[in-house]
């Protein structure tokens, strides 16, 4: 979905045509949750092709990260890696965190391998295939993947450490159907401001203004301490303190304002209800916490991407999985190693340190220097030995609030006379019960509309979801196989039809392919503990801890640790963890070749 600011299915071999994992039943697609990411320059509201080249120098005519319809050779495991029984850092999963952590390590010159216990890379952000229809798992709506310098989205900075490029598709509108309304929103300075006035009148639109207007000081402050440069360990005084703090010093005051939910910060200066309400739907999108909850730093940032002067939205070619297809791509240029089905059945610790895994099957990987759990914090629990540091990290698990699943409608559809589709759609049904009350929004993405491989000539191929309301609760005693399951999904998965006909009014007649996703499958094929979406931490009451822990040699990456949830937050994580497992010098060799 959206920046960091939106949480399987696919074959072996990458037209990803179906084979099924053992348990899964046709017709349940293995999605994840929604991802976010966040904003290029738009000059026109007209379709475009952005080139993203991470390297100045590269040379002409370099292929573009294939599209996953090309069969990329990332369905498998790296050539040797299958005889790995040991190596420098071992990572835990293969999600955008923990590609990022080993494709950056990889480039520090670190021997890595990844285990993955699925057989496609990604996480939540892979792509798989239905018959001819091509289907997002999870993320749909990205930005900022052009940008560059200090303000850069984190996941442009790995991509560019790695000399890996995307092919970007932009545009820079989206549906809205609010309960005032419908409009064609579209980004940009001022844009907004409209549909304010429309709903509204010409105080709304004051206020607006005066929004972006408050919020244009914060922006280089948001941008001063870019994620690459930070780090876990005592390094990390030398390299804020060495190349930083005069910027942090000068942003002074504005710096502090960032770091409070989003809701203090804007106090007095939006109080027209409608306005608030949308800003608690954009903090949602960002963090799955309306405002009071959503760090004021993170949503600063997504207004710097969305609301400026001929800026745009992007999706990438191919969708998440030419995203994944280019870290394990610049993974193995650097002669890291991917092991698909490889599942992780333990962490070793020898003397309170952490050494190695143990696979499914019995076959032992050590790590000389560290290993790195990209599993959110609670899956990771159930790979540890008992012991007193699993006691510490049990309590912290256990003090971290959860926030709730999702429902997925995945749709194949005849494209038959409808000629002015737009790609992505969000529907409020209420503003009463606050945009987090259950399945009250629903997102849709069409990305068929912008990329024609995802679906056969006169198709279309359709994701809905609602993002981080499903309550687990409802599902969590339910045999998969039972009669009950099959009726509860065709119940919770209503609200994504009547979405979809807001779009699309026949669609049920004119659906081809359907596949239904539930919080069961977020738990079973993305290892998601209670199929969450992440943690529910709160701006203001908690703070997501950092990659280390409290066992020696073990570190995390992913959604569980700073900076969070959503497609550059975990970027930033594997960024983060891979810099803290590296000497400083190498870290700032590779920050003067980003020149952040």
């Amino acid at each position: 979905m959206v920046t960091r600011l939106p949480v399987g299915g696919p074959s072996a071999a990458l037209s990803l045509r179906p084979r099924h994992a053992a348990g899964h039943r046709p017709g349940e697609p293995p999605v994840g949750p929604d991802a976010r990411g966040v904003g290029p320059r738009c000059p026109s509201g007209q379709l475009e092709r952005v080139r993203i080249a991470t390297d100045r120098r590269r040379s002409a005519g370099r292929p573009l990260a294939a599209a996953a319809v090309d069969a990329p050779p990332t369905a498998r495991s790296s050539p040797g890696a299958k005889h790995v029984r040991e190596a420098d850092v071992i990572v835990i999963g293969s999600g955008i965190g923990g590609l990022c952590c080993a494709a950056l390590l990889a480039r520090y010159g670190v021997n890595v391998v990844v285990v993955e216990s699925h057989y496609t890379p990604g996480g939540a952000a892979h792509t798989w295939m239905s018959g001819d229809y091509h289907f997002e798992s999870g993320p749909s709506l990205y930005s900022g993947m052009s940008s560059r310098g200090k303000g850069a989205n984190p996941l442009a900075h790995v991509f560019q450490a790695i000399d890996e490029e995307l092919e970007l598709l932009t545009y820079n509108a989206w549906n809205i159907f609010f309960p005032e309304g419908h409009w064609l929103a579209q980004v940009g300075a001022g844009e907004f401001a409209k549909i304010a006035e429309e709903v509204r009148g010409p105080q709304a639109v004051k206020e607006w203004q005066a929004l972006e207007a408050y919020l244009k000081d914060f922006m280089s402050s948001a941008a001063m301490l870019p994620p690459a440069a930070l780090r876990a360990d005592l390094g990390a005084a030398l390299t804020v303190g060495g190349r930083y703090l005069p910027d942090l010093i000068k942003g002074g005051a504005s710096t502090q304002k960032l770091t409070v939910p989003f809701s203090e910060m804007i106090k007095g200066i939006i109080t027209d209800e409608f306005l608030l309400n949308y800003i608690d739907l954009l903090s949602f999108l960002l963090s799955g916490l309306p405002a009071d909850g959503t760090i004021a730093a993170e949503v600063a940032y997504m207004f710097n991407e969305w609301y400026r002067p001929n800026c745009c939205l992007e999706f990438p070619k191919g969708g998440s999985q030419a995203m994944t297809d280019g870290l394990v791509r610049g993974l193995e240029k650097f002669g890291g190693k991917l092991l698909l089905r490889s599942h992780v059945e333990s962490v070793l610790v020898e003397g309170g340190r952490a050494v190695g895994v143990e696979l499914r099957g019995g076959r032992v990987i050590k790590a000389r220097k560290a290993v790195v759990s990209n599993a959110s914090m609670w899956d990771t629990l159930s790979l540890l030995p008992a012991g007193s540091a699993l006691e510490e990290l049990k309590n912290k698990a256990e003090k971290t609030p959860l926030n709730p699943s999702f429902m997925h409608l995945h749709l194949g559809f005849d494209a038959s006379g409808l000629d002015d589709v737009d790609l992505h759609h969000i529907i409020v049904n209420s503003w009463e019960n606050g945009v987090d009350s259950e399945q009250n929004v629903a997102l849709i993405s069409i990305a068929s509309v912008i990329d024609p491989d995802f679906a056969p000539p006169g198709k279309h191929s359709l994701h809905a979801y609602v993002p981080a309301t499903e309550p687990w609760d409802l599902w969590k005693d339910i045999d998969r196989r039972s009669e009950e399951y099959k009726r509860l999904k065709e119940e919770r998965s209503q609200v994504l039809w009547n979405a979809v006909e807001r779009v699309v009014p026949d669609i049920r007649k004119r659906a081809e392919v359907v596949h239904v996703g539930t919080p069961l499958t977020h738990q079973r094929f993305l290892r998601r503990h209670k199929g969450t979406y992440g943690p529910g931490i709160k701006a203001g009451e908690g703070t997501f801890p950092g990659p280390s822990t409290p066992i020696p040699g073990l570190y995390c990456c992913g959604d569980s640790t700073f900076p969070g949830i959503g497609l550059p937050a975990v970027a930033a994580s594997g960024t983060i963890a891979a810099n803290t497992l590296v000497p400083i010098w190498d870290h700032w060799k590779m920050l003067d070749a980003l020149g952040v």
